[in-house]
């Protein structure tokens, strides 16, 4: 029987924030991942990275405080420095789950980089906060680079970057390559590296996508069988956290889109999942998306947890 390929995007729940907690939290979300390995899934595996971007973004503007001959790190090579850190963690965890049911599958790591648009609108209106708190004086001189920053009340500033939309996955080829040979392929961390092509050369950009976005482009450019998105709760609800609250098991795209019109689905949370879901289903009719917990996981692919997106 043939392996059904799948996408997997993990969420914050499935890394922890900090070091010490994502070392617990991968062993957890390995476990998952094998159950799903056992499932006969042929997995390639994405995740977010906003606490380790920002951890590392702020270590290194730190770094550059005190010894002045460092150069602040763009976010880029955060992003990139957070790809390798995160995967590392994530294949060897998953690595060792896999030999202790004796299971013996490669578990790689594709640094990936993704274009954008440098006329994206969203470069215009950043809305994504990253880094350490700062004082005024420093928040002008960041102003004075081309930077954007934001105030919070009684905190200080910080800086804000753009969340574009991604066009190409550069290094697709290469990830579709070791999916066909049924490898397991942690690839486009924390939305990608965001790049611009400027006659053939890549650039960094001074962004961050969104990891739910990519997810569902991966999972088209891939023609996956499925994309299964893991995040905080075991299924979608209608009015969420209201009375009259309702666990939806089963969605259509058009049932998906007119949820959102009105207004069902929270920026930042649960709209960006149904969006990636509708933009992959869109580009691969065929397909289903799963939505639902790392803890439910085991249970969602058996039809009994999650809710299941399809056309």
């Amino acid at each position: 029987m043939s392996r059904k390929k799948a996408v997997v995007s993990l969420g914050h729940e499935a890394l922890g924030y900090t070091i010490l907690e994502q070392w617990d939290a991968v062993k957890v979300t390995a476990r998952s991942l094998a159950d799903l390995v056992e499932s006969n899934y042929q997995l390639t595996i994405t995740h977010s990275n906003g606490p380790q971007v920002s951890m590392i973004h702020k270590a290194m503007t730190e770094l550059r405080r005190i010894y002045i001959d460092y150069t602040p790190a763009p976010m880029c090579v955060c992003s990139a420095m957070s790809q390798g850190y995160v995967g590392y963690d994530i294949q060897n965890a998953l690595r060792a789950e896999l030999l202790s049911r004796g299971i013996s599958k490669p578990v790689s790591t594709i640094l990936t980089q993704v274009t954008v648009d440098p006329y994206d609108e969203a470069f215009y209106e950043p809305t994504k906060v990253i880094g350490r708190y700062m004082s005024k004086e420093d928040a002008e001189v960041e102003i004075k680079k081309g930077n954007y920053v934001i105030e919070e009340s009684g905190k200080g500033f910080r800086r804000v970057v753009a969340a574009p939309k991604p066009i190409d996955i550069v290094e697709i080829d290469a990830i579709r390559a070791l999916a066909d040979a049924d490898q397991v392929v942690i690839a486009c961390g924390g939305g990608g590296i965001p790049v611009i092509e400027q006659n053939h050369v890549l650039k960094g950009a001074s962004a961050v996508i969104e990891k739910d976005s990519i997810a569902g482009k991966l999972a088209g450019d891939l023609n996956a069988d499925e994309l299964i998105i893991l995040t905080g709760v075991p299924c979608v609800y209608k009015n969420f956290g209201m009375p009259g609250q309702e666990a939806l098991n089963n969605l259509t795209v058009s049932e998906a889109k007119e949820l959102i019109t009105q207004g069902q689905f929270e920026e930042g949370t649960m709209l960006p999942k149904i969006e990636a879901a509708i933009a992959y289903l869109e580009k691969n009719p065929a397909g289903s998306v799963l939505i639902t917990s790392i803890s439910a996981v085991s249970e969602a692919i058996k039809g009994k947890n999650g809710t299941v997106i399809t056309v």
